[in-house]
């Protein structure tokens, strides 16, 4: 059964920084692209970052370059998304999902997402 758990959410203030966690179960990690989505309250799912399957290809989302870092231990079966110098605007409910798709920022090419951690940044 392929599960994903995401987890590290929580309250942060303006400039702060939270290491976000996707632990991935049933299958292997190593095989398929991974990416971090965010949803604020009334607003859609928006790509935020990408990494392939062997890490090698890379993709965050302008808003987020340069402060997000996206990065995986496909041995531990984890993904994680480092958020540094964080903005009242990152707040949202942040969701893992993968992909065997080329193309990583192409949300219909995911086929499992975690049910998600929230993020709130505020003084």
């Amino acid at each position: 059964q392929v599960q994903l758990v995401e987890s590290g959410g929580g309250l942060a203030q303006p400039g702060g920084s939270l290491r976000l966690s996707c632990l991935a179960s049933g299958f292997t990690l190593s095989t398929y692209g991974m990416s971090w989505a965010r949803q604020a309250p009334g607003k859609g799912l928006e790509w935020v970052a990408g990494m392939s399957g062997d890490g090698k290809d890379i993709y965050y989302k302008d808003s987020v370059k340069g402060r997000f870092t996206i990065s995986r231990d496909n041995a531990k079966n984890t993904v994680w998304l480092q958020m540094n110098s964080l903005k009242a605007e990152d707040t949202a409910l942040y969701r893992c999902a993968r992909t065997d798709s080329d193309s990583l920022y192409d949300l219909h090419g995911y086929d499992y997402w975690g049910q998600g951690t929230q993020v709130t940044v505020s003084s």
